[in-house]
């Protein structure tokens, strides 16, 4: 008897266990529930934490995130208004604002990023294929290095009207007006990887490698025209420089030949042995510059310029 009272307690608590555990639920900070019968909501959104309370057995509760959620989205090749095709890769964050909502409409998160999938690839597509691709890469007009080193030429960048950012914003305001019936809010949206197709990205490397090379050809023009430049100044200056010199030794010799002169007038004038002195001394010089030692002279016996000669022999 004692064995049976026990067993049927031990069922009525098991039942009561099951019936209590069937009857509550709880709801973590980080999330949300509804309450279904029999596949259909009832009651308002759970989103306090704590315990709450359900029917047992025929009420089911399910839970959503009350945090963030992501969304990766597929690289996809896309053409832009100026028909260049692009591969783009989009991320972007969202949660659920309203449980029931998101249930009736999309069930779980599954659904959910299947229907961004649709909505945001498609927002995207349309946003890149009504701007050019400048437009699309770049997000604000500052100067770089190829404005700089082409000084503004024809090979500048495009100045742009919209930029990355704002499209990203375009495409984050349309697929919000998409996704406000689906219980879903986007919160942000941006392009992870933005690239050529493989057949435009090589005519792209090929560009760009011309335009270095168009470039590094015009400072080695560039550097070769200073380069003649300063040898040009080198030349002119060396000239200068020679120039200035002769004329200085041109000036240091006259000044010496003008004092020897003065001097040799001046012993010319002091008498008459000084005279013949100095006759006898300018022409022994004239001998020593003219005659050579297998030399010939043929001269006529009352020339001046034999006078010495003969009064050497005479002795």
């Amino acid at each position: 008897m004692k064995n049976k009272k026990l067993i049927v307690r031990l069922a009525i608590g098991f039942l009561a266990f099951i019936i209590i555990n069937s009857s509550t639920f709880q709801v973590k900070e980080t999330n949300q529930a509804i309450v279904t019968q029999f596949g259909k909501p009832v009651g308002d959104p759970r989103s306090e934490p704590g315990i709450h309370f359900k029917l047992p057995f025929i009420q089911d509760a399910h839970f959503f995130e009350k945090r963030f959620l992501e969304w990766d989205g597929d690289p996809n090749q896309v053409p832009t208004k100026d028909k260049r095709f692009i591969w783009v890769d989009t991320y972007a964050r969202w949660r659920i604002t309203e449980p029931l909502l998101f249930f009736q409409r999309l069930r779980d998160e599954l659904g959910a990023k299947s229907r961004l999938d649709d909505i945001l690839d498609g927002e995207t597509r349309t946003a890149i294929a009504n701007h050019l691709l400048v437009e699309v890469v770049r997000s604000e007009n500052r100067e770089s290095a190829v404005d700089v080193e082409a000084g503004g030429g024809a090979e500048a960048l495009k100045t742009i009207q919209v930029g990355r950012e704002k499209i990203t914003r375009e495409i984050l305001r349309a697929a919000s007006e998409r996704t406000a019936d689906l219980g879903i809010e986007l919160l942000d949206l941006r392009f992870k990887r933005i690239n050529y197709v493989e057949e435009v990205r090589m005519k792209v490397y090929d560009r760009m490698i011309t335009e270095r090379r168009r470039i590094a050809d015009q400072f080695r023009s560039e550097g070769q025209g200073e380069a003649s430049r300063i040898l040009g100044e080198k030349e002119r200056e060396l000239k200068r420089i020679t120039s200035e010199a002769f004329k200085t030794s041109e000036e240091i010799r006259g000044k010496g030949d003008a004092e020897a002169t003065s001097i040799y007038a001046r012993a010319y004038n002091r008498s008459a042995e000084s005279r013949d002195f100095y006759r006898f001394l300018k022409t022994m010089e004239t001998y020593e510059s003219t005659f050579g030692r297998d030399d010939w002279l043929i001269l006529s016996s009352d020339s001046d310029f034999y006078k010495y000669l003969k009064s050497q022999s005479g002795r």
